[in-house]
């Protein structure tokens, strides 16, 4: 029964894209085909996340064609999970959409553009999780990335023209990057199903393996925003609108964290990064947040709290062992919901305050108490606050990195493992400071305090470059100050549902790191 779902996820999206492009003239039918897929898909991402975890995979040959020939789906315990947090936040995200466009009538997110795209983003981004084969993997990927073009220069203004020739022109390199590995891959082992390629490389020699394996992650790096391929970020998603730089920082940046996270556990196996990848994750954590403490546009500094999070992900990868794989799944998860809630908010502030800058914000508690809880909260999770999920996860991170450090002790590799360590309860810290400050200035201070103010939290920041000056206020509807506060619900439900949520990505880390079961389902004839 499962395995009828599976394509579904997929299939729906696009066939909801179609639609929405024939219903291009009827607004309300258009908004109606997308909430309508969104949540079928959170429907059926909810059922197959309940079969996998009480089962085994479920894998899908399309076409009847068995693997390696084929393409096959997979949806094990890690890609149900992505494929239900992904879902439930396309479909949140949407209702704020909706409500962004009605209240603007469109001018921000034209309808008969913008719900056959967000669709279609939808769709790639849901096969990208339960892709089977690297093929089909960067299929995802430009599915997604094709849709993400246009949302990104939706207005057609001068800066998202500039912001949207940026990331096509990063895009496309990293794309180079993909084809190519995949072509060098096929080359030498004669396949690309993830499954049998987990046997064929290990047999390939050892040179040969590394230039492939980082061929791939400088791929994913690149889609990961990860130091120093993250350069293109801070100026590409603060242009877009929020609901657009939401769903981007919330879920595309994972996509490429969960390639990486495939490519480690079950492609290289044989070939050890682990060295390269705690750098990469140590100075992605540190270079990302020194860039936040200089802005003073709201939406910049959250993307360059974005670059720094992705290295705690990094760092859960290399450490590489369950706790550590564990703590990773359950930190994607966390930082999927929060980053898009605070991008949420951040649009509900523009809209409120008529600026996202901390030197044209003051005032905002007094006039709206709700909407400072409203990011207040997720301010508090991102920064690692207790008993939010952000410490739960950071502490699982830190006690698997330190559970390693002292098995590489004998190695003379623990002290890496305790910088990069103290690196991440750093930014942890830096992150509190930056959007504490923030909320000071945006929210405590008064209004009559605004003009001249000089403070010493003012004095290392800087606005965009050729950032807008201010937005007229706008109405805000109600519609998005729901969608915006069904997420702080799921953020804080993160933390009250910890337990069964660590007992349920520690179940996911235990087939990554025991990859035997993924291997015989996928590919029979595998022998690792």
């Amino acid at each position: 029964m499962t395995a009828v779902l599976v394509p579904l996820v997929v299939l729906l999206p696009l066939l909801g894209a179609a639609t929405a492009l024939i219903l291009g003239r009827h607004r309300r039918a258009q908004m109606a085909v997308s909430a309508g897929v969104l949540g079928t898909v959170t429907v059926i991402a909810a059922v197959l996340l309940g079969a996998v975890d009480a089962g085994e995979p479920t894998v899908v040959s399309i076409g009847a064609w068995p693997a390696p020939y084929g393409i096959v789906l997979v949806v094990d315990r890690l890609s149900a999970i992505m494929l239900l947090i992904s879902a439930i936040v396309l479909l949140v995200v949407l209702v704020y959409a909706v409500g962004q466009g009605v209240a603007d009538r469109h001018r921000e997110t034209p309808v008969s553009i913008f719900h056959p795209s967000y669709l279609i983003l939808s769709a790639g981004v849901f096969d990208a999780f339960i892709a089977g084969d690297l093929f089909n993997l960067y299929v995802g990927f430009e599915i997604l990335l094709s849709a993400s073009y246009v949302l990104l220069t939706l207005g057609g203004t001068g800066e998202r023209i500039r912001a949207g020739v940026t990331y096509i022109i990063v895009s496309l390199v990293s794309s180079l990057f993909f084809l190519s590995a995949i072509a060098l891959i096929y080359g030498a082992t004669g396949t690309v199903n993830i499954a049998q390629l987990s046997v064929r490389l290990a047999e390939l020699p050892d040179s040969v393996q590394l230039i492939l394996h980082l061929l791939l992650l400088i791929a994913f790096g690149i889609k990961a925003a990860v130091f120093p391929l993250s350069f293109w970020l801070p100026d590409s998603y603060p242009t877009a609108p929020a609901p657009v730089t939401a769903v981007f920082a919330g879920l595309l940046t994972k996509v490429g964290v969960y390639a990486i996270i495939r490519t480690e556990t079950v492609i290289f196996t044989e070939s050890d990064l682990t060295v390269l990848l705690m750098v990469v994750g140590g100075l992605t954590m540190l270079i990302g947040i020194l860039g936040a403490l200089t802005q003073a546009d709201i939406k910049r500094l959250l993307s360059f709290t974005l670059v720094s999070h992705i290295g705690y992900m990094i760092f859960g990868i290399a450490v590489g062992t369950q706790l550590g794989l564990a703590s990773t799944i359950y930190y994607v998860v966390h930082h999927i919901t929060v980053q898009t809630t605070l991008f949420l908010t951040t649009g509900l502030i523009e809209r409120f305050g008529g600026a996202t800058s901390i030197n044209r914000l003051a005032g905002l508690l007094k006039a709206s108490p709700f909407l400072a809880i409203l990011f207040f909260i997720p301010a508090l999770n991102l920064g690692g606050i207790p008993p939010f999920s952000g410490f739960l996860g950071k502490t699982g991170l830190f006690l698997a990195g330190a559970e390693q450090a002292g098995a590489a002790d004998a190695a003379g590799m623990a002290w890496l493992t305790w910088a990069v360590i103290a690196a991440g309860a750093a930014t942890s810290l830096i992150t509190l400071y930056a959007l504490t400050r923030f909320w000071n200035m945006a929210f405590w201070r008064g209004r009559d305090e605004l003009e001249g103010y000089e403070s010493v939290l003012l004095g290392s920041v800087q606005e965009a470059p050729e950032g807008a000056t201010v937005t007229a206020t706008r109405t805000t509807p109600m519609l998005m100050v729901a969608a915006t506060t069904t997420l702080v619900v799921v953020t804080v439900l993160l933390t009250v549902f910890a337990g069964p949520l660590f007992e349920l990505t520690d179940r996911a880390s235990f087939d990554l790191v025991n990859p035997e079961a993924y291997v015989s389902l996928v590919f029979p004839g595998g022998i690792r």
